[in-house]
């Protein structure tokens, strides 16, 4: 079984947050494997509108016929699904056994809404990010 609080605290989003608050968010996320060759979620649809940690295998993200990243364990994808129901931006397929944490949309929501300062800490994080990128 997987440490699910320690995969998160890997995942810069939720890098700040402490022991109580991720191992509250960590009972929100379920653990999903994929088969190589399987898609995780594909570019264009809603499929799987949530957030995944990987916790062991390797994947790839594709947009159109493009690879844009290859995702190994600790890494992960869908951050924007957390945030809004909006369509995938790329495909992202297993390319060996994949094995993975999930957190769907609804789920997060409802999560961020019970705990303010676990959400404040995720927006002090989002605005750091976009901040970086602007510079």
């Amino acid at each position: 079984m997987t440490d699910v609080a320690a995969s998160l605290k890997r995942v810069p989003l939720f890098a700040e947050l402490n022991g109580r608050q991720l191992k509250k968010l960590g009972a929100h996320f379920r653990e999903r494997s994929f088969e190589p060759g399987t898609s995780v979620v594909q570019e264009g649809t809603m499929s799987g509108i949530g957030f995944f940690v990987i916790v062991d295998g390797e994947a790839e993200a594709r947009i159109g016929e493009k690879t844009v990243g290859n995702l190994s364990a600790g890494d992960h994808f869908g951050e924007m699904a957390l945030i809004s129901e909006v369509e995938r931006m790329a495909t992202v397929r297993a390319v060996t056994q994949l094995r993975c944490l999930e957190i769907p949309f609804w789920d997060f929501r409802e999560f961020a809404l019970q705990n303010a300062d676990v959400t404040w800490k995720l927006l002090q994080h989002v605005v750091e990010v976009l901040s970086a990128e602007r510079s």
